[in-house]
């Protein structure tokens, strides 16, 4: 949600924004809404001032006696009574379709987010770790021996359709360990709150994120009227909606390790092999509240923290800046990380850090009340995975192969495992 006043102030600064995300300006239009609201609420203002008056004059005519006065004073203010009733309808349609042509507007780039229409212009900021040379051909996870009996997609198809799996045996005991350790890390070396949410909400909690109006398509909405977290971003991130905390409450960190679920619209004929992209998956979220004048520090901590999970679990990785046109909609700026996955001989996504600055504190109204007092100020709000957790089985499993068909496990996770770290070829944890 963008604030109305920057954008009178400053409407070509807006429009420079959101075409580096490609889009054609919109502020005329805004502009043109905005004024014609304002315009409206006036004229309702000035009216009900004038049936006021009226009001006020009724009774001295009907006091002196002047019929004709205290008619007219009658019919006056009836009309003013309708005016002003067409009036304020005018405003609230005028508002309405204001506020819904912001709520489908995305966040504006960072001044530091190069320009770029997709992908192929992103900027790596660094490399850390290398890829492991290999005296055999890796293959991709589900492909290797030790895995295949415990990866089982023709399962997971006949209980719910395509893009479905079901773990079972090392396993999901391995995709149990890494969201474990996850956890851990994030709550012990990294101060972060663990909180366990619902996967389920009502619908204004996907407005307050900005997964609607515009995404709907992406994610699943019960029968009832609830929809299914694409990623406890949403849930972690409203539990300041419609809140104003006490500024020295600041920053809140939150981690949550959840299900989440993906209609993948739009994504048909990519990642349909493998555990790679599918519609339910558990992922290990970070979510942060913090002061504005904190967000970029917090968004650097963010990003630290999921690198930090890679590097502990001894994954090459890239940490990759988005360009304006690759972001999400809510993000000011996003950092992926991307793990280097020796089955496909390349680096793919594993975890995205965004700030979003006050853009989603507007949709949510969260504020904060400054220590020194004053008027309440909108919180920012960063998230990021941290990290995918079976996307960072797979990195486990395609970096840890051996020419045997078995998998060599990150010591890391020996506590998680029972001090086990090998996957024999027959799909054993030995």
């Amino acid at each position: 949600m963008h604030d109305i006043r920057m954008i009178r102030d400053t409407p070509d600064a807006f429009d420079s924004g959101l075409s580096r995300r490609g889009l054609a300006p919109v502020s005329p239009r805004i502009l043109a809404l905005d004024g014609e609201r304002r315009q409206a609420i006036k004229q309702a203002e000035d009216a009900q001032a004038a049936a006021n008056a009226a009001a006020k004059d009724v009774g001295r005519a009907k006091a002196s006696g002047d019929d004709a006065e205290f008619e007219r004073l009658r019919t006056l203010m009836a009309d003013k009574k309708a005016e002003i009733a067409t009036l304020n309808d005018r405003a609230k349609t005028l508002d309405v379709e204001l506020n819904d042509l912001l709520l489908i507007l995305p966040n504006l780039p960072h001044d530091d987010v190069p320009a770029g229409r997709d992908e192929h212009d992103n900027v790596e900021q660094k490399r850390v770790g290398t890829p492991r040379t290999f005296d055999f051909q890796p293959v991709e996870h589900y492909d290797i021996p030790a895995v295949r009996a415990g990866m089982d997609f023709a399962a997971g198809a006949k209980l719910s359709g395509a893009r479905f799996v079901v773990l079972r045996g090392a396993v999901a005991r391995v995709h149990r360990a890494l969201a474990q350790f996850m956890l851990d890390t994030h709550t012990d070396d990294h101060g972060l709150t663990e909180t366990m949410t619902p996967v389920m909400v009502r619908e204004e909690m996907m407005y307050g994120t900005g997964q609607l109006p515009k995404f709907g398509e992406d994610s699943y909405q019960t029968t009832n009227g609830w929809w299914l977290i694409p990623t406890a971003e949403v849930t972690l991130t409203n539990l300041v909606h419609g809140d104003t905390v006490d500024a020295d409450s600041l920053p809140r960190r939150y981690v949550a390790d959840t299900q989440c679920f993906r209609s993948e619209a739009g994504s048909a004929g990519r990642d349909t092999s493998g555990m790679l992209r599918q519609h339910q998956f558990e992922k290990v979220e970070m979510v942060s509240i913090t002061h504005p004048d904190d967000s970029d520090a917090e968004h650097a901590r963010m990003t630290r923290c999921a690198e930090a999970i890679l590097e502990k679990l001894d994954l090459p990785y890239r940490t990759m800046l988005l360009c304006a046109g690759d972001m999400g909609a809510s993000a000011r700026r996003t950092y992926d990380l991307e793990v280097w996955l020796p089955g496909q001989d390349t680096y793919r996504e594993i975890s995205s850090i965004s700030t979003c600055g006050d853009y989603q504190a507007r949709r949510m109204n969260a504020r904060f009340k400054p220590a020194g007092g004053g008027k309440p100020e909108f919180v920012h709000t960063l998230n990021g995975s941290g990290l995918a957790v079976g996307r960072c089985l797979i990195a486990v499993l395609e970096n840890g192969q051996q020419a045997d068909g078995s998998v060599v496990l990150p010591a890391v996770l020996r506590p998680y495992l029972g001090g086990r770290l090998t996957i024999s070829a027959a799909g054993d944890l030995t």
